[in-house]
């Protein structure tokens, strides 16, 4: 049941969470109000009692030196399911790269966010940096999902603010007032994606039967994707001379590959040959829908074959070609077992 997957989305939304409190500064004026130090406030990942241990250090001996201030930390303190985001969970969807994956489930993260000050007006400096953006939530836009570049938006809701002023002690403590900012991001983990885009559709098969009492096909009918432009560059030859927009005759360096029938592309123009005479070809212009347009000689002609149609992917532009077979032999197709029973 369960097989090896990471798309890092807890560490993708961890990182992306502290990116928006990494250029905070602070403006130290004199009494003319003119600014005479700018601080960026540091940033780290860990829980704030490591810092106010820190804090209480002397700069001795063997002893690192006392922690500079103002500062902040934040922590994932909480993970939560999020039963007001659930959809049902067999839904599956089509992301941009063409693979079908399933529904993602919404969790709740939890976060703290600690700012350590020495100075009060420190703190508020960054506090009302941060307030404002919060009404009461922030969106951010995280790429959860690299290999089907699946992006969503994680609102980061503030939950509360508390203050704490750590002021005991003799002269020579170190006072620390810690505002405290508590939010929630509400993500989404996803499951396995697929490694290939098999999961959309590439063909549709019909069987129609006369009567109610029987099952059995008489009449099958087929559709798949037929490709408008080439895709696997062929290179089958090269125009002989210059072509208008509206000019039935196009000459071709080499039409030993190129019959009646089929289609060629030059540049972004589809043409279907009618008839050929050597390398001289009688073609239906801007076929299909696709713009006619002059072309000059050199250019690249390309056979659209059943290869191309194969390589048809998700978010094309595509016709169809139909198939229409009869059948006498009452037999009945299965769907899941792509055979006749």
């Amino acid at each position: 049941m369960f097989g090896h997957f990471y798309h890092e989305i807890f560490r993708k939304t961890i990182v992306a969470f502290g990116n928006v409190f990494n250029n905070i500064e602070i403006h130290h004026t004199n009494s003319s109000d003119d600014t005479v130090s700018i601080i960026k406030v540091p940033l780290a990942y860990g829980p704030i009692q490591k810092f106010l241990a820190r804090i209480e250090q002397d700069p001795s001996g063997k002893k690192p030196v006392k922690i500079t201030l103002p500062r902040m930390s934040f922590e994932f303190s909480g993970l939560t399911y999020d039963s007001a985001r659930k959809v049902s969970t067999t839904q599956t969807f089509i992301a941009g790269s063409g693979k079908k994956v399933y529904m993602p489930v919404p969790y709740n993260m939890q976060f703290e966010l600690n700012i350590i000050s020495k100075l009060n007006d420190d703190a508020l400096q960054i506090v009302e940096q941060i307030l404002p953006y919060f009404q009461p939530s922030f969106n951010l836009t995280v790429n959860l999902v690299e290999p089907i570049n699946e992006k969503k938006d994680i609102p980061i809701v503030l939950d509360g603010v508390t203050f704490t002023d750590d002021y005991e002690g003799d002269y020579t403590t170190r006072r620390s007032l810690v505002y405290t900012l508590r939010f929630t991001a509400k993500t989404y983990l996803f499951g396995p994606v697929p490694t290939s885009s098999s999961g959309v559709i590439k063909r549709v098969t019909l069987d129609y039967m006369s009567g109610v009492d029987t099952k059995k096909r008489e009449v099958r009918y087929s559709v798949t994707p037929r490709a408008l432009k080439d895709y696997d560059n062929d290179a089958t030859t090269t125009l002989a001379s210059d072509v208008d927009e509206i000019s039935k005759y196009i000459v071709v360096g080499d039409a030993t590959t190129i019959s009646s029938g089929t289609r060629i592309y030059i540049n972004s123009e589809q043409m279907y040959v009618e008839s050929k005479d050597g390398n001289k070809l009688v073609v239906v212009r801007g076929y299909e829908g696709t713009p006619s347009e002059g072309h000059v000689s050199g250019s690249s002609v390309n056979l659209i074959t059943e290869a191309d149609d194969d390589l048809v992917s998700f978010g094309d532009d595509f016709g169809f070609n139909d198939e229409l077979t009869f059948y006498q032999d009452f037999r009945e197709y299965s769907p899941s077992q792509n055979s006749d029973l």
